[in-house]
């Protein structure tokens, strides 16, 4: 078979099923060029999931008339110096432009500042025609139009319009978050306009974005991160652990301000909420990360949605340490949505059910218009206080105060401290938990605040307080190992046996004594005493797998911590226990003390507060 070169069409149609994969990654091209080009107004409108139509205008700085060709010809740029490795700009391929305009029908107008007409160019099919003038305002309009009209079989391929629009939707929002000081819209027949007006720059104004897109409710559960480490930043916001999703579609990472998916940076956010948060929940969470670009590859797709990290250990280090800081710092923090639940539970219309009626009472009777006879006179009676269905609050019904001092020589149980029995101190209704007055069910503690109600559940609670207690206790120094009466020798590739040997010291510390055996294998002559009789082989292999692509050994360390997990659980006080009013603000002054006793071990949450605020509107009095 003869080798020959292949055509310009061929070639930016093979580009195009790298770059162009769906109508979102032509919105996302599109609107990186306009945040490139300095816009500060960025409008898209779709059709048709986008495989209609899709249009995105800017205010940004434009092309100028003899460029226009260039710009959309394959590798032409004006983001990338002769230095590869210093990417400052979102687009730098010159890729997107070509191969949108190979599949589909592309027409590029642009205007500079200063010039008396824009200019326009059409590719269709890869075919280019102009430019020619155009009238339109200082900046570009890029439409694209039948999306894969050339290559047909890619729109098998394509999902729903509704499916197609959502996530071209999902990708405008990843972008707006970074970059707050423009103004997005979103538009089209197949969706709800969408309108992000700018906030400006700063802490303020990027949590004011971040709520436009994920909701008022993430700014009132979200903790500010700010770290660095070794010419790293970090930046952003993480919600507290109770705050949480069913999938991490709601976790935003940023490097040098380009939206990213990273497995690495999604690892070590798992990796921070890993004991606060159920394995079956994520942490929401946005994120930023700054850099050197030389310190980091953002070109290893076409698609630059991957990065690499020239330093993998040092990001992931910093992310989790960050993030668990703040969590720490933060203090005890209940999430707003466990009270939005309860108001919800407690609205006047849950209150309405009526027992469904008897097979008997069910049976039909005849409405009264039809059987009364309304010629006959009516009987007339005297009103009467004792027979009335409606009369005074004030009537004699056992609740006055001659009936209810036969109550007061009773004796009080030990798990009530009620407002009537004695004033709560004003120091403990002063924290943050309050002053307990009461348990109900043998498992809940209601508490007092200056502004609140608070329900804490006191067997998660205690359990938190015991699981922290104890890893503390097993990192605070180097833990227990049993010897092995037969080392075991594990066979490995050389390579893991060699990263093994260089994190044996971190192993020693948790009580696994490994050392080198041969080219390809190590021996165990320790395992932790904590694990009792454990699966070496299994262990090894896993821990030489998690070191290989994480460059951590945090598997052995989340293995105890699993142990303490299951030891607190068993440790801590059991639904149905009654507790004295002294041991229940013990427990509380306990969990405002304790880092993450906002949520147990198994990641749901220890307590919920309802505001005074909330409590008088659900009754109305606001």
């Amino acid at each position: 078979m003869t080798i020959r070169l292949l055509s310009e069409t061929i070639i930016n149609q093979i580009a195009a099923g790298e770059v162009i994969e769906r109508p979102a990654s032509v919105v996302k091209e599109l609107v990186e060029n306009a945040i490139d080009a300095g816009a500060t107004r960025i409008e898209v409108v779709t059709a048709g999931g986008g495989k209609t139509l899709i249009r995105v205008t800017d205010n940004g700085s434009g092309i100028p008339a003899d460029e226009l060709a260039l710009a959309v010809s394959r590798h032409c740029t004006s983001k990338l110096t002769d230095n590869v490795h210093d990417i400052r700009a979102l687009g730098f391929r010159g890729e997107a432009l070509p191969s949108i305009g190979s599949v589909a029908r592309l027409s590029l107008k642009s205007r500079v500042a200063g010039a008396d007409a824009g200019f326009e160019v059409v590719v269709s099919g890869g075919r280019l025609e102009g430019p020619r003038p155009a009238a339109l305002n200082q900046g570009t309009i890029a439409e694209v139009r039948d999306l894969f009209f050339a290559t047909p079989a890619r729109l098998k391929f394509m999902k729903t319009d509704r499916a197609e629009a959502m996530a071209v939707g999902d990708v405008v929002k990843r972008v707006a978050i970074a970059f707050p000081h423009i103004r997005f819209s979103l538009a089209g027949s197949d969706r709800t306009p969408m309108e992000l007006p700018a906030t400006g720059a700063g802490e303020d104004g990027m949590l004011e974005r971040i709520a436009q897109v994920l909701g008022k409710e993430f700014s009132e559960n979200a903790i500010a991160i700010d770290a660095e480490r070794d010419g790293v930043r970090l930046a952003g916001f993480a919600g507290i652990p109770s705050f949480n999703r069913g999938n991490a579609l709601h976790q935003f990472a940023y490097v040098n301000g380009r939206p990213v998916r990273d497995k690495q940076i999604w690892g070590a956010i798992r990796g921070a909420y890993a004991d606060v948060i159920a394995r079956d929940r994520h942490a929401v969470a946005v994120l930023f990360l700054t850099l050197d670009p030389e310190l980091v590859d953002v070109n290893v797709h076409p698609a630059k949605a991957d990065v690499r990290f020239r330093d993998p250990g040092l990001v992931r280090g910093l992310i989790v340490g960050a993030v668990k800081q703040a969590l720490t710092q933060s203090g005890i923090r209940a999430a707003t949505s466990g009270a939005e639940a309860m108001m919800q539970a407690f609205r006047a219309e849950g209150f309405g059910t009526r027992p469904s009626p008897s097979p008997q009472a069910a049976a039909y009777r005849a409405p009264a218009y039809q059987t009364r006879d309304w010629t006959a006179p009516r009987p007339r009676t005297e009103w009467s206080a004792e027979t009335a269905p409606y009369r005074p609050l004030d009537m004699d019904m056992g609740f006055g105060e001659s009936e209810q001092a036969a109550f007061e020589s009773m004796a009080t149980p030990s798990a009530d401290a009620r407002a009537t029995i004695e004033d709560a101190p004003a120091e403990l209704t002063a924290a943050p938990l309050g002053a307990a007055r009461a348990q109900v069910h043998a498992n809940y503690i209601v508490a007092q605040t200056a502004d609140s109600l608070v329900i804490v559940d006191q067997h998660a609670a205690h359990e938190r307080l015991v699981y922290e207690a104890l890893k503390n206790a097993l990192h605070s120094r180097p833990l227990p190992a049993q010897m092995l009466l037969i080392p075991e020798i594990v066979d490995l590739p050389e390579e893991d046996a060699e990263r093994l040997t260089v994190h044996a010291e971190t192993l020693s510390r948790f009580g696994l004594g490994v050392e080198r055996f041969g080219r390809g294998a190590v021996a165990v002559r320790e395992t932790p005493a904590m694990l009792g009789e454990t699966d070496v082989q299994q262990l090894i292999r896993d821990l030489a797998d998690e070191i290989a692509e994480h460059d951590t050994s945090d598997g052995l360390k989340a293995m105890l911590d699993h142990v303490a997990a299951t030891m607190a659980c068993h440790g801590s006080v059991r639904s149905g226990r009654r507790l004295k009013p002294e041991e229940m603000n013990a427990l509380l002054r306990q969990m405002e003390a304790t880092p993450g006793s906002g949520t147990c071990n198994h990641g749901r949450p220890t307590y919920i507060e309802l505001k005074l605020a909330d409590i008088e509107r659900l009754f109305g009095r606001r």
